[in-house]
């Protein structure tokens, strides 16, 4: 098959759950025989050369320049007359949208297929300029579920109230937009439930992120600081901030009494410069690591601590690909299978965290076994071949649904 996968940035390099996501697939596909052309918004913040997928057979990149930049003047004109939220109008570009339209009139396709909200507006250029391609949203959350739960806990009024206000932009968005596609691939169950309640046509199909079980698989060899946590998120997401704080507001000062030779570990890209100078006993703060892999695999104990979000946390599937022991909250392990205390730890408010962290500090848990059964089950169910058989399945039923011209 011929697929067209358009992206709100090049899914490279795959540091970053969104990334990986994108990324995984495309390379998933070609692996599989098919022929992909990745349709990326080049953006300043993710900027990439052309040749960021050549090593990918069967893969070709197209990028094209768009300036996703946060404005605060575009935002109160966005506020005043806009008619999309700010977060999707960032993505519309008429240069994006010509070369979107070029590549479907003068190239054919077996499938177009969107990655997530931001870029959803384009699937009326889909429509018009191919209207007999079948149109895929690759749903990575809802995101007015996101931002209602970040206004939620706002508590300056003004930045709530603009919280506020984008989500109710994004629900009215995804409400009129989502349900405009062929079929929808949900990265989790839950989200699949939300999506048909949205009133997305079926298939909504179930399809969760996967693991190239080539670059994340256990090494014995390799022995983690004994005492060690460590956390690893893009920290210029929101959500993954949020958690973060509240990790350090009130769950680690309870610790470092305690339990003095615990140590924390943070890794991420965009990590704000507030945290790079934030000097806390036993905390290191790393900022951008080149590998996840390497990262996660130094230290004992992986920590999760997000209270807002959608979709499927990639790097709890990649610490679990690591045989890592996880800690995270219910709503950071939603979606994934997952049974607690058997291949995860969950907890939500920060005495449970408190009571768990001690109970590992004093070697009361069997974390080694709660991460080789993790191993495994990561194995038998994210393996990316896996995820993009369901991929492969998805395909094959919208286009068996594609009208013949005569």
């Amino acid at each position: 098959m011929r697929i067209l996968q358009l992206c709100p940035r090049v899914p490279f390099p795959p540091h970053d759950g969104g990334a990986i996501a994108m990324y995984d697939v495309a390379a998933g596909l070609s692996q599989a025989g098919h022929e992909v052309t990745v349709l990326a918004a080049n953006t300043p913040k993710h900027r990439q050369p052309a040749t960021a997928l050549s090593h990918l057979p069967a893969v070709c990149l197209v990028t094209v320049d768009v300036d996703t930049r946060l404005s605060p003047w575009k935002a109160l004109r966005n506020l005043a007359v806009g008619k999309v939220p700010y977060n999707v109008e960032r993505f519309i570009s008429p240069a994006l949208t010509e070369k979107l339209r070029e590549l479907l009139t003068t190239e054919s396709f077996d499938v177009v297929q969107i990655e997530g909200t931001f870029v959803a507006w384009y699937v009326d250029v889909v429509r018009q300029a191919a209207p007999q391609v079948p149109v895929v949203l690759r749903a990575h959350n809802l995101e007015y579920n996101i931002w209602e739960m970040l206004a939620g806990r706002e508590r300056n009024p003004l930045k709530k109230w603009y919280l506020h206000h984008l989500a109710r932009g994004l629900r009215t968005f995804e409400h009129r937009y989502l349900p405009r596609f062929t079929a929808v691939a949900a990265i989790t169950e839950p989200d699949q439930q939300r999506l048909r309640a949205v009133g997305c046509p079926e298939p909504v199909a179930f399809v969760p992120a996967g693991v190239d079980l080539t670059r994340f698989q256990p090494e014995p060899a390799v022995l983690p600081q004994p005492r060690t946590l460590c956390m690893i998120g893009s920290l210029n997401w929101l959500p993954n901030l949020e958690g973060l704080d509240w990790f350090l507001t009130h769950v680690w000062p309870r610790l470092t009494e305690r339990l003095p030779e615990l140590e924390l570990h943070v890794a991420g890209t965009g990590m704000p410069e507030r945290l790079r100078q934030l000097r806390l006993p036993g905390v290191t703060m790393h900022g951008f690591v080149e590998s996840a892999a390497d990262f996660m695999r130094a230290y004992e104990l992986m920590l999760v601590p997000l209270l807002s979000g959608g979709g499927m946390r990639v790097k709890i599937i990649e610490g679990m690909a690591l045989g890592k022991g996880i800690l995270s909250t219910a709503l950071g392990a939603e979606g994934i299978h997952c049974r607690p205390g058997h291949d995860i730890l969950l907890a939500d408010d920060p005495e449970e965290w408190v009571r768990l962290l001690e109970d590992y500090y004093h070697g009361r848990l069997d974390v080694a076994g709660i991460g080789a059964r993790a191993a495994q089950a990561a194995a038998e169910l994210y393996d990316n071949r896996r995820v993009v058989a369901r991929f492969e399945q998805l395909y094959q039923q919208v286009a068996a649904q594609r009208p013949v011209s005569c």
